[in-house]
């Protein structure tokens, strides 16, 4: 896969579609094998194949980033969590994840309120169903990713400690824009994205 033709687009959707509960990639994989790229193209095909590869690490780094500058303010780290919260909204595997067990949590105390939570039905278009839109508890994920966006502000506001999370929040993604570019993509990694390639070419076959 050539990922120096991959537009920043495909590069979003990609990991907005991928499975979100994939582990992530052990710490003697993340830190080894550093190299300068020698040009833009190469470091450009690297950074991205390395930021679809390493995802989950680079999550957890900025999320870790987030939770030390927030270790002496409890609201603070309520509010990291619901920042964190409302960017998994954005990943389709985790927001139905989310969803459904959410609702078989109400199901087992209001089967009334849980069946108002379940998604709209579809419709079937000339033998095809339309394009899925993502519901979070019977909601669409805007709306859900906009209530908590909003509520995690209100708490850094009110935790009077937005200076030094964008101060964590700069650091984590430096580390993660630093370690995407001089970490050297190895056969692992090529080979983990030719096998997501033919999983959605095959998935996109299939829905034909």
């Amino acid at each position: 896969m050539d990922w120096g033709t991959v537009t920043a687009e495909d590069l979003m959707g990609a990991l907005r579609e991928v499975d979100w509960s994939t582990p992530p990639r052990p710490l003697h994989e993340f830190f080894s094998r550093f190299t300068i790229p020698r040009s833009y193209p190469k470091w450009n095909s690297r950074f991205k194949c390395n930021l679809y590869y390493y995802r989950t690490n680079y999550f957890i780094v900025i999320v870790l980033a987030l939770g030390v500058a927030c270790l002496t303010r409890p609201i603070a780290i309520t509010a990291a969590a619901l920042t964190a919260l409302s960017i998994a909204f954005l990943n389709d595997s985790f927001a139905a994840t989310f969803s459904e067990k959410v609702t078989r949590t109400v199901r087992k105390f209001s089967p009334h309120l849980a069946a108002k939570m379940r998604p709209p039905h579809m419709p079937v278009i000339r033998g095809r169903s339309a394009k899925k839109s993502v519901y979070i508890c019977g909601q669409p994920r805007g709306v859900c990713v906009f209530l908590f966006s909003a509520a995690s502000i209100i708490l850094w506001f009110t935790s009077g400690s937005l200076l030094y999370v964008l101060w964590a929040f700069g650091i984590g993604l430096l580390v993660t824009i630093i370690h995407a570019s001089v970490r050297t993509p190895n056969l692992k990694a090529r080979l983990n994205t030719f096998r997501e390639e033919f999983r959605a070419v095959w998935r996109n076959y299939s829905e034909l």
